[in-house]
């Protein structure tokens, strides 16, 4: 497996589309991981903000 995303990372590079969709590939990820790491950080902020609010009014 790891063979195969080689010769094809190998293969991309030669061509230089190849390699500029190799890099909006990489923004990309990079992009997703941050965006699932903002929703993830958001999620906990407002749970602890909502189990706030639950505990002031009981």
């Amino acid at each position: 497996m790891l063979a195969r995303i080689k010769t094809f990372i190998e293969t991309l590079s030669r061509d230089e589309a190849g390699v500029t969709m190799l890099e909006y590939t990489i923004l990309i990820g990079i992009i997703t991981a941050a965006v699932i790491g903002s929703v993830a950080y958001a999620g906990t902020w407002v749970t602890g903000k909502w189990t706030a609010l639950t505990a002031k009014l009981t």
